[in-house]
C-alpha cells in the first residue's frame, strides 16, 4: 500500500514540474495515511482474535450447562485444555501447514513451511497488505483451528477418557485441521476451483462436526440414553449457564466473521455483522417454531441452539449474501438443526450439545448456501457442493481413524462406574458443585 502511493507520488513528480520540498511533503503524508490505516487494521484484528477467544468460555458454559452436574470439573477442564493445546500444536506445525507459501510436498493439497513461527518482515506494513502484522495473523488462525476441536468436546462429553481427547485434539488440530484448511485458506486446490467459505462454515464447523461424528460413533451412547426403543433425557447442570454460554458465542462471533473481512474497512465489518445477527435471530425464531411444532413445547434449549445454528449457518457467506436473505439462510439453519438432532436420536448418536446438528449439518447448508444467494455470480452451487463433498471426504475418514486407533490401544471410554457416578470424583478428585454447611 504505502508502495503504491510513492509509486504514484513519483510520477506526478515526474510529469509536472513540483517542488521537491512539495514531493517530499506529499510522500510523508502518504506514509502516514498508510500507517495509521496499518495501525487501524491490526488494532480491529487484536480485537476480534480476542472476541474469538472469549467463544472458548461460550463453549465451556453451554456444554456445563448441557451436561450432568456429575461432570462439570470434566467438562471444564476440556474446555480449558483445548485452546492451550490448539494453540501450542498450532505454532509448532499447524500455522505452518495451513499456510504452507508453496505446495511442495502434494500440488494444491499438502505443503509445509517448517516449524515453529519466523516473522521475518512481520511487523512490517508490507506484510499482509499492509493489513495486520504476522503475529496477528498467527493468533487469529490460531483461535480458530482451537475452536474445531471446542465441537468435538461438546459432543462426546461424559463418558470419553480425558487422555483420549487430548490425544485427539494434539493431532486433528495440529496435523488434520491445518492441512484441511489449506486447501481453501492456504490457497490449495479448492480456492483455485472458485470454492468459497468466508470465515469457515465448512474450514471450521463442518471440519469440526465431522470430527465430533465420528467420535460420538466409535466411542457410542451414554449409559440410559437410549432404552427399548425410548430416548432418556438427562437434564443439565445449568439453563442459565448454557445461555450465557450462548450469548458469549454469539457476541463472539462478531470477531469470528466481523474478524474475517480482515481488515477494519468500515463497510464491509458492519455489513458482515449485520448479516451474521438478522441470521442468529431467525435461527432462534425457527429453531423454536420447528420445535414447538415437533414438540408441542416452549423448548428454550432448540432456541438456543437455533441461534448457533444461524450463526454457524451465515458464516460461509457473511459478506456476500444480503442482509435480506441472510434472514432465510438463519431460518433455514433453525429448522434444520432441529431435524437433525432428532434423526441423530433416531440412530442412537448420542451428542450432549447438539454440536454435530449444529456445526456440521448447518455448516454444510450454510456453504450450499453461498451457491444459492451469493452476489457474487462466480459461486455456483456446484462448486460449493463439490468443496463440501471433498472436506468429508477428507476430515470424516481421518477422524473415524484416529478414533477406531485411539479405542483399540489406550481405549476412548471411562468405565461403567466412573461414568456412572460422574467423572468428577473419579478424574479429577473435585466436584463442580458443592454445598458445604458450617457446624
Amino acid at each position: 500500500m504505502i508502495n503504491l502511493l510513492t509509486n504514484v507520488v513519483d510520477e506526478v513528480a515526474t510529469a509536472t514540474e513540483v517542488p521537491a520540498e512539495v514531493t517530499s511533503a506529499v510522500a510523508e503524508a502518504a506514509a502516514a495515511s498508510a500507517g495509521a490505516l496499518f495501525t487501524a487494521n491490526n488494532i480491529w484484528m487484536m480485537l476480534a482474535t480476542a472476541l474469538v477467544f472469549i467463544m472458548h468460555l461460550g463453549f465451556a458454559g453451554v456444554e456445563a450447562g448441557f451436561g450432568q452436574s456429575k461432570n462439570t470439573v470434566n467438562i471444564l477442564f476440556k474446555n480449558t485444555i483445548t485452546p492451550i493445546l490448539g494453540l501450542v500444536t498450532y505454532m509448532i506445525c499447524g500455522f505452518n501447514l495451513m499456510y504452507p507459501g508453496e505446495f511442495g510436498i502434494i500440488d494444491g493439497v499438502l505443503g509445509f513451511a517448517g516449524f515453529g513461527l519466523d516473522a521475518g518482515d512481520g511487523a512490517s506494513i508490507d506484510y499482509a497488505g499492509g493489513g495486520y502484522t504476522y503475529w496477528t495473523d498467527f493468533l487469529f488462525q490460531g483461535m480458530f483451528a482451537a475452536t474445531a476441536a471446542t465441537i468435538v468436546s461438546g459432543a462426546i462429553a461424559e463418558r470419553v477418557k480425558i487422555s483420549t481427547y487430548m490425544l485427539f485434539t494434539l493431532l486433528y488440530v495440529g496435523i488434520v485441521y491445518p492441512i484441511l484448511g489449506s486447501w481453501k485458506w492456504g490457497a490449495g486446490f479448492l480456492d483455485n476451483a472458485g470454492f468459497y467459505d468466508f470465515a469457515g462454515s465448512t474450514l471450521v464447523h463442518s471440519v469440526g462436526g465431522w470430527g465430533a461424528l465420528a467420535g460420538i460413533m466409535v466411542i457410542g451412547p451414554r449409559l440410559g440414553k437410549y432404552v427399548d426403543g425410548k430416548v432418556i433425557d438427562k437434564p443439565g447442570t445449568s439453563v442459565p449457564l448454557a445461555v450465557i454460554g450462548v450469548f458469549l458465542l454469539w457476541l463472539g462471533w462478531f470477531g469470528f466473521n466481523g474478524g474475517s473481512v480482515l481488515s477494519a474497512d468500515p463497510d464491509v465489518v458492519s455489513f458482515v455483522l449485520v448479516t451474521t445477527s438478522m441470521a442468529a435471530c431467525t435461527g432462534g425464531l425457527f429453531g423454536f417454531l420447528t420445535a414447538y411444532v415437533v414438540f408441542k413445547r416452549l423448548d428454550l434449549g432448540m432456541v438456543l441452539n437455533g441461534i448457533l445454528a444461524g450463526l454457524v449457518g451465515i458464516t460461509a457467506g457473511a459478506d456476500v449474501i444480503s442482509v435480506n436473505n441472510s434472514l432465510i439462510v438463519g431460518a433455514v439453519a433453525g429448522i434444520v438443526v432441529v431435524l437433525s438432532a432428532i434423526t441423530l436420536d433416531k440412530f442412537k448418536l448420542d451428542d450432549v450439545v447438539g454440536a454435530v446438528s449444529v456445526h456440521l449439518t448447518c455448516g454444510i447448508w450454510g456453504t450450499l448456501a453461498v451457491g444459492i444467494f451469493s452476489t457474487n455470480p462466480d459461486h455456483t452451487f456446484m462448486t460449493q457442493l463439490y468443496g463440501v463433498a471433498m472436506y468429508a471426504l477428507g476430515a470424516f475418514p481421518i477422524a473415524f481413524t484416529i478414533f477406531f486407533i485411539l479405542k483399540k490401544t489406550v481405549g476412548v471410554r471411562v468405565s461403567e462406574q466412573h461414568e456412572t457416578e460422574g467423572l468428577d470424583t473419579h478424574e479429577h478428585g473435585i466436584r463442580g458443585y458443592t454445598i458445604v454447611y458450617d457446624d
